[in-house]
């Protein structure tokens, strides 16, 4: 699997023969790319309704669309997508097949209005666990699983069932703070997770989500986890299948 971040919140991931994109936004300083630049991936997978989430969905209409219903109704309508998973999107805690992918998708602690003149309900945020196989309470040593937790707060869901259960071992979590989880509680999410790697995402866009990533990287060890803190430049990609 390899895992590549374009800044903000923006993913790429490769699974086998299959690609997905979340949360395009590549108005961001931690990316060279325009999104004519990025090739069309199979699947685009949207967080929350969110501006900075979202602002690059349409030259990706051609995808596969992974949403809640409410924002792949809203995404059909703004952005052009004809194609959803199910028909209508997929819900919390449900787990859709995407070519050579297993996506879970699970609530992440945020807000979801959209504003576009008028307001569309855009259901919940959530985060999404990426695997290789399909997710079963029999622990699976060679799966490859990558969590990318959305806009969330630190919540006691990455304790007790997504760590535990889904199994991630890389997670990309949110740490610039002021909207979402700072460094210090990002690092108890990673701590949480008990994941293998962890990588700071949603920073530095904007003034209020500018950070030391240092600061990260040091409260990762503080909770004496033993997962490795890698702060990446943009578009750079992490194979998970060899560490780094």
């Amino acid at each position: 699997m390899e895992l590549t971040w374009h800044g903000h919140a923006t993913w790429h991931v490769e699974v086998g023969e299959t690609s997905l994109l979340i949360d395009p936004f590549f108005d961001n300083p931690h990316t060279s790319l325009d999104p004519s630049d990025v090739e069309q991936p199979d699947y685009v997978l949207l967080t929350h309704g969110h501006a900075d989430h979202v602002g690059d969905a349409g030259h990706f209409s051609d995808a596969t669309l992974v949403a809640v219903p409410e924002l792949a109704a809203f995404a059909e309508d703004e952005f052009g997508f004809e194609d959803a998973v199910g028909g209508m999107g997929m819900n919390l805690g449900g787990t859709v097949e995407c070519g050579d992918a297993y996506v879970t998708m699970h609530r992440a602690d945020h807000t979801n209005g959209i504003n576009t003149g008028y307001e569309y309900s855009a259901g919940p945020p959530v985060g999404y666990v990426i695997s290789d196989t399909k997710p079963t309470q029999v622990s699976d040593e060679e799966s490859e699983t990558f969590y990318h937790a959305g806009d969330t707060g630190l919540m006691t869901e990455m304790r007790d069932v997504i760590g535990p259960h889904l199994e991630p071992d890389a997670a990309a979590v949110p740490a610039g703070d002021h909207f979402t989880m700072g460094p210090m509680q990002a690092a108890i999410a990673v701590d949480w997770l008990d994941v293998d790697h962890a990588f700071p995402m949603h920073y530095d866009t904007f003034p209020p989500i500018e950070i030391d990533t240092d600061d990260f990287v040091n409260e990762v060890k503080g909770t004496g986890s033993d997962a490795e803190a890698h702060v990446l430049d943009g578009d750079e990609t992490f194979d998970l299948s060899e560490g780094y």
